[in-house]
């Protein structure tokens, strides 16, 4: 692809998905497409068959199978012409893929290609064709450069400026004392009070609770908004610097912010016949971080709420996330799904071995008073740095392997290192040195 300057290299992420641009969102996917140059149809040999991508910025178009060729776009700016696609009967009636031709332009003004996309196999490509007329008219240009990067961040902190305002406006409002409710009575249940300012009755159902503590509380609420939007839009200054240990670094609320919302959730009216793939892929993204936070093991009900929380208003079903999770075998992603014994589905990094989870086990039920008290689920969390739940996965699947036994009472599950393999069936007596055996008498001698 030497000398093709409208076409460049496209960042993916490690499940394959697309890396998006600053404010750039996903219209539509479609499977098993070609990209073909008609002026050189031989220069782009390795574009086949892959899944393209429409954004509000770009084509990209990316593998379908692995290996294949690498990841690339065409910036929505390059175009210069969308041709009509002329149906006709004898078109309607071949079994010929559809196509979609457009005129391309180099780097420089320069004269471009005609590229064409050939849709693989007999598909109704119109709806693609007019999302692809929209955004081509929207004209949507990346953020480029160092400038552009910088200039797009503070329109972002001053949109969020604006909205923090306007959101804690009424808060702000209610801490002024002409907006006082006059004749309240706390102990009137359904007395009519006036309100000074906007002149409107309120009607009082219920016994309110005295001004000056809901002012506390919304005093509170204004101030923690205004340190945050006051964090978010300051740069290297000292009263930035001197919040720093209050409310965390500037590069760490974002991340935070960040990774509370996906700016472009994979639905089906995007990615239709490829939904539940794309989704997986997008799934496989997500959960990085969550699971980093929580040892690298996530129940699927904590991943099933984190993920729609972030999804917004395009919310999945149960069913979609355990196929997009089934989906991960296909794909070289660093996540996977697990199922213990019990039943309990789990979602872990690949990374994170039972072996080694087995080892931190026994290292900790050898503990002189684990050894006469046993462990807990919490005990067992807190080493693993994970939840107690999860953490009880780990005991009964150490104790299936034989390195536990389980002790059942009122008070819970107790587990404890399996002294029976050191045990001689022919002596019970003999006690070997340096064992587990061992170490459990001699931990039992000084407890008493």
């Amino acid at each position: 692809m030497a000398g093709i300057t409208w076409l460049q290299p496209a960042a993916t992420t490690t499940s394959g998905r697309p890396v998006l641009l600053p404010g750039e969102t996903e219209s539509s996917i479609q499977p098993s497409v070609d990209l073909v140059n008609e002026d050189n149809p031989n220069s782009l040999p390795s574009l086949k068959s892959g899944n393209l991508i429409l954004t509000s910025y770009r084509l990209i178009w990316l593998p379908n199978a692995t290996p294949g060729g690498p990841p690339s776009s065409v910036a929505l700016s390059a175009v210069t012409h969308i041709f009509e696609s002329k149906k006709t009967i004898k078109g309607m009636l071949a079994i010929a893929s559809p196509r979609v031709r457009f005129q391309v332009m180099e780097s420089g003004g320069r004269s471009g290609a005609v590229v064409t996309l050939v849709f693989r196999g007999k598909r109704d490509v119109d709806v693609f064709v007019g999302k692809f007329w929209e955004a081509w008219r929207a004209r949507a240009v990346p953020v480029v450069g160092v400038s552009g990067i910088l200039r797009k961040e503070q329109e972002m902190w001053e949109s969020t400026d604006k909205s923090l305002q306007d959101a804690f406006q009424d808060l702000n409002a209610l801490m002024k004392p002409e907006d006082r409710v006059l004749h309240v009575e706390s102990d009137a249940p359904n007395s009519i009070s006036l309100n000074q300012k906007t002149g409107c009755f309120l009607l009082n159902l219920l016994p309110i609770t005295p001004y000056p503590c809901n002012m506390s509380k919304a005093k509170e609420m204004v101030m923690l908004a205004e340190k945050m939007r006051q964090k978010l839009l300051s740069g290297s200054s000292s009263q930035a610097d001197a919040t720093n240990d209050e409310m965390g670094s500037k590069e760490e609320m974002q991340d935070w912010l960040l990774s509370v919302g996906i700016v472009s959730p994979v639905t089906k009216e995007s990615a239709g016949a490829l939904y539940h793939q794309e989704l997986s892929r997008q799934l496989a993204d997500f959960v990085k971080i969550p699971l980093e936070r929580a040892g690298g093991i996530m129940n699927m009900i904590d991943i099933y709420c984190l993920f729609n929380r972030a999804r917004g208003t395009e919310l999945i079903s149960p069913d979609d996330l355990l196929r997009a999770c089934s989906l991960w075998e296909k794909f070289n992603v660093p996540v996977m799904l697990k199922k213990f014994e019990s039943g309990v589905m789990v979602i872990q990094n690949k990374s994170h071995s039972d072996e080694e989870v087995f080892s931190r086990i026994k290292s900790l039920v050898q503990k002189p008073d684990a050894l006469q008290s046993g462990v807990s689920a919490t005990d067992a969390a807190r080493t693993l740095g994970i939840a107690p739940a999860m953490a009880k996965e780990h005991l009964l699947a150490a104790e299936s392997k034989g390195f536990l036994c389980r002790d059942v009472s009122p008070d819970g599950f107790r587990f404890y290192i399996n002294i029976f393999e050191d045990i001689d069936p022919n002596d019970a007596y003999l006690v070997k040195e340096y064992g587990v055996y061992d170490a459990w008498i001699r931990s039992a001698i000084v407890s008493r």
